[in-house]
Formats: C-alpha cells, structure tokens, sequence
C-alpha cells in the first residue's frame, strides 16, 4: 500500500505507532466507542490498558526516541494533525509525556499544550493535557505560568478555559489558592462560559480535588460566592463534605 503522502516523512515514533495501532483493535468496540465520545473521528476499538501496553514498548525503544525537542515536537503533531482514528491522538498526548521529553516541559511547552487544547476542544483529550502536562510547568515555573493561566482563564475559548480551571487538579498542598480563586471568579455563572456545562463541571471538580487537601477552604468559598456559583458546581464541590 502507498504511504500517505502527509505520513512518508513521518518521525519514527509516529510511523511505529501508526503502524501498531493498524494491527489490533475491536470494531464493535470501536463504534461504541465513538458513539460515546460524539466523535468524528473513527476509533480502532482498543481499550485504554491495552493502548497502554501498546505504546509503553514504543516510547522505551531507543531507537524510536525523539532526537530533540523539535523532533518530540513534530511527533505530537503528526499523530495528532492528521490521525486516522482518535486513538492516534491519545497516542499523541502519551508521546508529550516522554520520558526523554522531560527537559521540554518548561514554559516554552505551553504553546503546544494550548494547541492541543484548542483543536482537541473535548474533555477526554483536554482533560488529559491540562492537570497532567500543564499543571507541572505551572508548578515548577509559577512566576512565568501564573499570568498565562490567568490570560487562559479569560480567554474566548471555552476549552482554553477549562485547562486553566483544571491545572493544579494534581497540585494538592501545592496549590496556590489565591490563583485558584481568581481562575474560578473569572468563570463561574455570569462570565462567558459559566453557563456551559464543562465549565460548571470543571469548576465542582477542582474545588472537590480540593478540599480533599483544604475542605475548610472550600467551605468558605463555596459560601461566599453564593448563587454566582452553579448548582452543579456546588454540589460537585461538597460532594465529599
């Protein structure tokens, strides 16, 4: 079979996950699958372990490994720009998770990861690039991070918002709890999304991660703001309280 002409130059990584995922997968599963994520594109049909399994032997090859961050970068993109099923873009996000990419998760970083963000614009990808590959350049570079998170937490883009929202998910004692308030003030029920349901959502989930650290904390704000603060929001908030 003739190569895609997009794919003749793809980096090695992206090739051998291609070709790796052409192997396997359910098609029953995978129109269930996509039915469920409201997706255009079409899914192979594995599940997420064995996805995994799969690219856990891809991204240790040695000779697979992205030579630079330009080559790490290029691989993200061709698995992600042009996939034949979403799985490619799962793939993608576990390729900026590299292992020898660990050089490159630094402020620069951000510009890919608000790429993703944009063009992926649905939970399953943007949730997995916003607390996981966001969240720890924020926390190690917060005097460069902090004013993009706020810019993100007003940006048009509702999925740009959201990222803000959930990037210190994963920061626990960490968190830094006067940009967290301010992140949540700019999105609740009378800003631009705050009545779209991921943003309400996304909202309870970061308080309710949250207070698993601070539930003190998030008493007090949960009261303060009152009715500016969505029923969905609240209770996703005091869920465990």
């Amino acid at each position: 079979m003739t190569p895609h002409p997009s794919r003749r130059s793809d980096p090695p990584l992206a090739a051998a996950v291609r070709e790796a995922l052409a192997g396997v997968g359910d098609p029953g599963r995978a129109l269930a699958q996509q039915a469920y994520m409201k997706s255009s594109l079409p899914y192979r049909g594995v599940t997420s372990p064995e996805l995994k399994a799969l690219l856990r032997g891809l991204l240790t090859d040695p000779s697979l490994a992205p030579a630079d961050r330009a080559q790490w970068e290029a691989t993200v993109r061709a698995l992600w720009d042009d996939p034949e099923v979403r799985e490619e873009r799962y793939a993608a996000i576990a390729v900026t998770g590299h292992r020898l990419a660990r050089p490159w998760q630094d402020p620069e970083a951000l510009t890919l990861y608000r790429y993703l963000v944009e063009t992926g614009a649905w939970w399953d990808l943007v949730d997995a690039v916003a607390p996981d590959r966001v969240g720890p350049i924020l926390l190690s570079h917060r005097s460069v991070v902090d004013p993009v998170i706020r810019s993100w937490a007003v940006d048009d883009h509702l999925w740009v918002r959201r990222s803000a929202i959930l990037a210190q998910l994963r920061h626990r004692e960490a968190t830094d709890t006067g940009l967290l308030a301010d992140v949540l003030d700019a999105n609740l029920e009378d800003s631009l999304h705050g009545r779209q349901f991921f943003v309400r959502k996304a909202v309870g989930w970061a308080l309710r991660q949250h207070a698993r650290t601070d539930p003190a904390w998030v008493r007090r704000y949960v009261d303060e703001r009152g009715d500016r603060l969505s029923g969905l929001s609240r209770r996703e908030a005091l869920k465990h309280l």
